[in-house]
Order: structure tokens, then sequence, then C-alpha cells
């Protein structure tokens, strides 16, 4: 593991509204009153997030007078890399600082071929999951269109060679859809095919606890991958591992899940944290093929990654093999996720940004 930390300069609060907390139509409608032609739009977000400059004053395709408009009007945020630890797996979990003093973790992760982002949408959580670190400090905020996105544009700045970074997983610190409309505003940003970022919706995935109140908007909103997190096959057990059960049960989750809105070859995937003990029996596996024959589903099969003040165990590795060939033996696609970065906290379960504040 390596460990390098960058010094946050003390900053006056910025009273000019961030042009990153702004979308293509917003944009477009300033520039429209202070007359100014909309191509602008067009090539100022080109600078912002293909280009991924750090100011107005490198944005030459436009003239000094407007850049002057645009600096006397606009802050330009950054991405405040407070602190970076690497795996041995080479994973990269980023400690970002942001300008109230709050910290939230991000993790880049190396496929075979690419690199998967996991981002935050909320700084600490509500939602209460036992088996989780972030849900130990409770929710303090959301975060704003321009804190989610900076994190994208943080990380971005590290790939280098062939790989390429195509891969967002809104399944950091928060609930996603507790935070829906930053959560869509950035989403829109991500993949906008022109001068947005150009991510594919294919390429997106939105994890959530079950907040089926937003599942309608969420499917009519955008088109990007849907993720459950799971964990159980009966109100009791779930209840247990996350309070939300108790007030969305599985029987409405299910039938929400049945009723959103999928592109025809996509399927819905359903997480499933196996807890030794808990939920990682073989009569589990048969219940969890029954609940979810409604849906059209694919399962992640997530082995519990044990941390510091949780009583859970990850199961052994012939439990877990032995639940996926049930749910294989009916037809299910499962795989079994390896979580990486266990060794700096940064796997599944794992981000806790106040304990990585407090070692630097």
């Amino acid at each position: 593991m390596t460990l390098t930390t960058e010094i946050i300069p003390e900053t006056l609060p910025e009273l000019k509204p961030d042009i990153k907390e702004f979308t293509r139509e917003e944009l477009t409608r300033w520039f429209h009153e202070k007359g100014i032609q909309p191509y602008r739009t067009t090539q100022i977000m080109s600078w912002i997030y293909l280009k991924r400059v750090d100011s107005f004053d490198e944005m030459t395709n436009i003239s000094k007078a407007n850049r002057k408009l645009l600096t006397e009007n606009f802050s330009f945020s950054k991405p405040y890399k407070k602190q970076i630890e690497v795996s041995a797996d080479r994973s990269k979990k980023y400690l970002f600082g942001l300008k109230d003093g709050n910290c939230i973790e991000t993790v880049l992760i190396p496929e075979k071929n690419h690199y998967t982002l996991c981002i935050s949408t909320q700084v600490g959580c509500a939602m209460g999951c036992r088996f989780c670190m972030t849900a130990k400090s409770g929710l303090i905020r959301n975060l704003t269109q321009a804190e989610i996105i900076n994190q994208v544009l943080g990380a971005l700045k590290d790939v280098t060679g062939e790989k390429q970074l195509t891969n967002i997983v809104l399944m950091g610190m928060g609930e996603p859809l507790a935070n829906y409309e930053n959560v869509i505003r950035a989403i829109h940003i991500l993949t906008d095919n022109d001068n947005g970022m150009q991510f594919s919706t294919r390429r997106v995935t939105l994890s959530t606890s079950g907040l089926i109140t937003k599942f309608d908007e969420l499917g009519r909103d955008t088109k990007i991958n849907l993720a459950i997190s799971l964990n159980a096959t009966d109100n009791h057990t779930r209840s247990m591992l996350m309070p939300i059960n108790k007030k969305y049960p599985l029987e409405q989750l299910i039938d929400a899940c049945a009723r959103y809105q999928l592109a025809p070859r996509n399927k819905i995937t359903f997480e499933y944290i196996l807890i030794q003990g808990i939920n990682d029996s073989i009569e589990d596996a048969h219940r969890l093929t029954k609940l979810l024959k409604p849906v059209k589903a694919k399962i992640n099969l997530i082995p519990f990654n044990e941390h510091a003040g949780c009583e859970f165990k990850r199961p052994e590795e012939s439990v877990i093999l032995k639940f996926q060939e049930v749910l294989h033996q009916k037809g299910y696609t499962s795989i079994i996720r390896r979580s990486k970065g266990q060794d700096i906290s940064a796997a599944c379960g794992q981000l806790s940004a106040q304990k990585s504040s407090s070692n630097t």
C-alpha cells in the first residue's frame, strides 16, 4: 500500500455559483440573457468535460471579453484530492475534500481491459445498513451536482496508458435516490454524448437500497443500469440488516422492480452480500430464486468484506460456491464479485471518510 497526501489550501467561501452546477439548458439561457451566442455553451462544456481544463483562462477559443464575463459571474471548482491510498491490487481510494470541510471517498478499480470508478452521492448515509461502514456516520448532507462530477474529473487525471475509464457505478457513500435531483443532473452530464463526459448509459450503474418511490422517475429520466442491494430473502432478516425494509418490505420492492422500465435486453442486478450464518444457507439460495421470479434479474454475490467494529463474518469459500451453484441450476446469471482494495478499506461496504480523514 502506498499513501500520498495533497495539502488543500484554505480558501474563502465562494459567493459566485459554480459553473459545474449548471445544465446545458441553464447555461444556454444564461448566455442568451447576456446576448451571447448559444453555441458558446457547447464550446464551454467541451472545455470543462472533454478537455478537462481547470480554469476559464484555458478556454482559448473563447474571447477575452467572454472569459472575463465568465470569471466575474462563475466560480470554477476543482476536485481536491486530500489523500490517495493505493492497494496491492492497484485500486486507488481517493479522499476528496469538500469546501465545507467534509470529505467523501471514491474508488478507482482496475479491471482487465478498463477502469471502473465507484463514486459517492452523499456525505455519510441515513439508511443505517448494519454491514456498511458509511452508515456509522449517519447522513451529513447531499452532494451537489458539481461534487459528484468532480470525483470523475479528479480520477480521470490519474487514468493513463491503454486502459480507459469506461464504467461508473454510483455505489459509494450514500443512497443515490435520496439525492435524486443532483444525481440525475450529474448523470445527464456524465452521459451527454455531445459535450458532456460521453459515458455510455450501458456502463453507468446506480445502486439503491430500495427507495422504491423514485423508481418510476428513474426509469423515465434515464436509461442507466439499476442495481438493488438485496442481501436477504425474508423480511425479518432484511429488516435486521437494512432498516429501509421496514418501510418498503420485500413484496413491495420486488413489485416495483417488476414494473421498472427496462430496455428490452436489460436486467436488474441484485447485489447479495453473503454473511456467515445470516443469509448464506442453501435454503436462502432457493428462496432467492423464487423471490426474483417476477423480475428480469441477474445476481452479484458479494462475500462480506470484514471490517473493524462489525460483528459479521465472511462465509467459507465452499459455502459461497454452493450458494452460486443453486442459482446457476435455476437458470440465473450469477457472478461472485471479488472485491478489490480490501487492504485499504476500499471494498464494498468499507467506505468511511471520517476514518480516513482521521489518519491525515
